[in-house]
């Protein structure tokens, strides 16, 4: 016996029993939407159905109307009734209909051959013992077995199942259409059960024969043989796409025959998406069809790149080099000097920029340059952006010629000619950069060296050109003798060997494959500004106690499969892989790139590399500790190597040579005496750090290698040294109590102080840096900053109320050595007590059925359906994860969000106006089982929820965290991160 129910969709649930007309009766419990739910109270001789009413107070719509679904009785008496598709489930077949007989595709048990005639066994029809589910209009019905059979990721059961389903329809390609529609808020990327069925549809319709004229009922068409009514299907899925995640475009192409469909229609619908302003359905649809040869680039881009689309844009062209030609065409006229992106924005009133910012010429430059590589075109492609790359370049060199004065003139007018070439637009941008920073004598020398039009000199630059002239010469700047400034190469000239040959090559092997000692490696290369490869190497520098070895790649790679070439790669290969030699380097993992791409017989030295020290890395330990150099000015002293030197040595490297034309041959004797102590100096560091490792807040772990030269023995490993321990050490701040502002060059810094629970105040991108100075002033706030600005800033705060950053560190690196330098205590309590994105310490309490709630009615997706990438997000739960920092928990004193609180107008919003960020929310954090709460930032409306974050956060800081942790203490910070 069959009963047929009617009531709304129903999916998910359980089983229990209850008490009908003083019977026990079996009763199914399914949920169609959060708030709704069904009870079917099955007995042999009746079936209730009816929703339960949402409960008072809920924010969700109601649920869709109803749709007819069949039962089966047999699990009443406890058995599998023969044939049931869907084996012990007690809904049996869900496919049928109405048991009057009114819905005409229904499975009447009257005996209606449409129907199914349950005593005939139909196999058409929707008999249990005709295996097979009633032929119907929709997927509705066997919708609710799919969705059990996916979730439980069964694949093949789920196909059988969708194949008899799919042959039970009418017109599976309309069925689908209308499910699509009809579930578009539950889509979502990834894996989901409308791209799985979309898919199987694809596949069963190419294993369709064509219909033959004996069939009463013919299958649908598959996708090659067309069908009537398939012109308005197309439309509705023309329609579909645009919306449709990635993982529907392929197989909804292929059902609807997309690429065969008309064009015209097509591209009507593309350009009306535009016209109301839809421009990313409109690029995404186009692209999809692939329409982009016959739409306009700059109209169905510009809107795109004005909101920061630009990966978006990428695709659209992907595949089309004349487009991709268009593109950079017309992004590079927007780097031509004097546009205003402005004008373009106005063209677009639908377009809202998110900001400009991205739009300027410099970082527009760098996208369009990164372009042309990607898309393999001719520079010549871009030729304003090709020019504003050079600016960047001339006023990088004016300022090492003239500022720094580490570059010497010769080498500097080199780099500048090949820049500038017969520009004139870039000669009048080099002349008005010479005229701001050098005096009439040095613009007349420069101008003589790179042939500039006289007429284009102001007066007095011109008089002492036409001096120089008549002199015949250029005169050089007086020789300032550095020696006692830098660091001098310790051992004799005698002793650096350039190594040019295979003879030379096989004349020293010996000493630099000595087993056990310690070698330094080094490379030198042209400089190429603003170009985005590192050039070709041209010299490698290999340093042994009291030698340095120079070899020439340049010649010895020359030509490639030479002996020359083979006898270096064999040396070189050597030396990296013998574990017993140490081999030291700052920087080696890019140093070892650029000689693999040097040397093709090199191209696995990254991978041979045994026995490397990169003291970079230990440089990096070093400036978290904030070790002071000797007498550095650290906003405008040494960098990189030079610093680590200064620091451990007592002198920085003398950098003059580091920017010169390494091409050139013969090298010049500076440039060999340069190169030759950019090695050897790595020996004396590495000596000078195993000898006092203490000094530098080491553990002694370099003491590895083998005895430094000298008599000294090595220290014992000591602990690290804590800033607060020293003598005249700052008094100790608690982190809720440090208050900062950073400029803008240190905003990843800012985030992770305010991850600590310092109160930091970050400058945006357009604020000009004195603006740091007057909030300093004003809030009685410490200035963090880098580079240039530093001397300005410190004095208008005074001392100690200034400090410079190094920004070679990560931002991590950046708060530890801050943290440390003002005695800043953190405990594990101030850990996310302040929102990073916004710095309020003000947080809320969200249930997780107030959120599971919220999220359904911003309408993004079914909260409740399955996710397996949401699932895996992991990125803003502070909570700890298994093994790290344990007994670490997150749930401080928080008020708790009432719905009463949320505006009604506006359900997301909280009553000062903030709007809770819920698209950051995935649906399977709402499903997890062990969390109960959530908590939002009441400034800026971020969402947060307990997870790993926690416990890594105090792993990550755990040797600047006072005390074990514990549970959270109350204070004016209620907060997650």
């Amino acid at each position: 016996m069959t009963f047929y129910v009617t009531g709304d969709l129903m999916r998910g649930g359980g089983e229990d029993t209850d008490t009908h007309g003083g019977r026990t009766v079996r009763t199914r419990e399914r949920t169609a939407c959060p708030q709704t739910c069904h009870r079917l109270l099955c007995t042999q001789d009746a079936v209730l159905a009816g929703p339960v009413p949402p409960s008072s107070g809920c924010l969700l719509p109601p649920c869709p109307g109803p749709t007819a679904l069949r039962m089966d009785p047999g699990h009443l008496a406890g058995a599998d009734p023969a044939g049931d598709p869907a084996g012990a489930d007690s809904t049996g077949d869900p496919t049928g209909g109405d048991p009057n007989g009114a819905d005409p595709t229904g499975g009447d048990p009257t005996g209606d051959p449409a129907g199914g005639d349950p005593a005939g066994g139909d196999p058409a029809g929707g008999d249990p013992a005709g295996g097979g589910p009633a032929r119907g209009q929709d997927m509705l019905g066997f919708l609710p077995t799919l969705q059990a059979l996916w979730s439980a990721r069964q694949p093949q059961q789920f196909k059988e199942e969708a194949w008899r389903g799919f042959a039970a329809l009418d017109d599976p390609r309309a069925a689908l259409l209308d499910l699509l529609e009809g579930r578009r808020a539950l889509w979502r990327r990834g894996p989901s059960l409308e791209a799985w069925l979309t898919r199987e549809l694809e596949s069963w319709l190419q294993t369709q024969p064509p219909p033959g004229p004996s069939q009463a009922s013919p299958p649908a068409p598959g996708p090659a043989q067309g069908g009537p009514g398939l012109g308005p299907l197309q439309a509705r899925a023309a329609r579909l796409l645009a919306e449709s995640p990635w993982s529907l475009v392929e197989p909804l192409v292929s059902i609807f025959q997309l690429q065969d469909a008309d064009r015209g229609s097509l591209l009507a619908h593309v350009h009306q998406l535009h016209q109301e302003g839809k421009f990313k359905e409109a690029v995404m649809l186009g692209t999809k069809l692939h329409l982009q040869p016959e739409l306009d680039v700059e109209m169905m881009s510009a809107p795109l790149l004005l909101q920061d689309q630009l990966g978006l844009v990428e695709r659209y062209v992907d595949g089309c080099p004349g487009l991709q030609r268009r593109l950079l065409a017309l992004m590079d006229s927007w780097c031509r000097p004097g546009f205003d992106i402005g004008v373009v924005a106005r063209r677009y009133p639908q377009v809202t920029p998110l900001t400009l910012e991205k739009l300027r010429p410099r970082v527009l430059t760098r996208r369009v340059l990164r372009l042309q590589k990607r898309f393999g075109l001719d520079p010549a492609a871009c030729p304003h952006a090709v020019a504003q790359q050079r600016l960047a370049a001339l006023r990088y060199l004016c300022y090492k010629r003239f500022v720094e004065g580490s570059l010497s003139q010769e080498d500097w007018a080199d780099f500048v000619q090949g820049l500038v070439g017969s520009s004139e637009w870039l000669q009048g941008r080099l002349l008005r950069l010479l005229t701001s920073r050098a005096n009439a004598a040095t613009v007349a020398r420069c101008a003589l060296d790179l042939s500039l039009p006289e007429e284009w000199l102001p007066a007095t630059v011109a008089t002492e050109l036409r001096r120089l002239r008549l002199q015949g010469r250029t005169a050089e700047a007086p020789f300032e003798d550095t020696t006692g400034r830098y660091y001098q190469l310790p051992i004799a000239r005698k002793d650096v060997h350039v190594l040019a040959s295979r003879e030379e090559l096989a004349r020293h092997e010996a000493e630099l494959l000595q087993p056990g000692q310690v070698v330094s490696l080094d490379l030198e290369w042209r400089p190429s500004f603003g170009a985005w490869d590192r050039p070709p190497a041209s010299l490698l520098q290999v340093a042994v106690e009291g030698r340095v070895f120079l070899l020439d790649l340049l010649t010895l790679t020359r030509p490639v499969d030479g002996p020359a070439s083979r006898a270096l790669s064999g040396l070189v290969s050597r030396l990296l892989s013998d574990p017993s030699i140490t081999k030291l380097g700052y920087g080696m993992a890019g140093d070892l790139k650029s000689l693999a791409a040097s040397c093709p017989a090199l191209a696995h030295a990254p991978e041979q590399l045994q026995g490397g020290l990169d003291l970079l890395l230990v440089h990096g330990r070093i400036r978290e500790a904030d070790v002071p150099a000797p007498g550095v000015d650290r906003a405008q002293g040494p960098r990189g190597l030079s610093l680590l030197v200064q620091q451990v040595l007592g002198k920085p490297l003398d950098k003059a040579q580091q920017l010169s034309n390494w091409d050139r041959r013969p090298l010049a004797e500076g440039q060999l005496l340069y190169a030759a102590a950019d090695a050897y100096c790595l020996l004396e560091v590495y000596w000078a750090l195993c000898r006092e490792p203490a000094r530098f807040h080491l553990a002694g772990d370099l003491a590895r290698s083998p005895e430094p030269p000298g008599p000294q023995e090595a220290s014992a490993p000591p602990q690290q040294v804590p800033v607060a321990a020293v003598e005249g050490a700052a008094p100790e701040i608690p982190a809720r109590a440090f208050r900062v502002v950073c400029d803008n060059m240190l905003q990843g810094l800012a985030r992770s102080l305010r991850l600590l629970g310092a109160d930091v105040l970050a400058l945006g991108n357009s604020e000009d840096h004195r603006r740091a100075a007057e909030v300093a002033r004003q809030e009685g706030r410490i200035i963090l900053t880098s580079g240039l600005p530093y001397h300005t800033l410190r004095a208008q705060v005074g001392d100690g109320r200034c400090l410079w950053v190094d920004c070679n560190l990560k931002a991590p690196q950046q708060a530890k050595a801050v943290l440390r330098h003002f005695n800043v205590r953190v405990t594990h309590a101030d850990i996310f007590s302040r929102c990073q994105a916004c710095n309020c310490d003000q947080y809320l309490k969200v249930s997780k059925c107030l959120m599971t709630q919220l999220v359904g009615l911003s309408g993004r997706e079914d909260p409740s359906s399955t996710d397996d990438e949401a699932q895996s997000e992991d990125t803003q739960e502070p909570g700890p994860a298994p093994g790290e920092t344990p007994g670490l928990t997150y749930d401080p004193p928080c008020r708790w969000l009432e719905a009463a609180e949320l505006r009604a107008s506006a359900p997301a919003t909280l009553g000062n106006g903030t709007r809770l960020q819920l698209a950051g929310v995935p649906a399977g954090v709402l499903r997890r089982p062990g969390l109960r709460h959530f908590f939002c930032c009441s400034g800026c409306g971020k969402v947060f929820w307990e997870g790993s974050h926690l416990g890594r956060v105090a792993s990550q800081f755990q040797d600047v965290l006072d005390g074990p942790p514990g549970p959270q203490e109350p204070g004016p910070a209620r907060s997650p991160s």
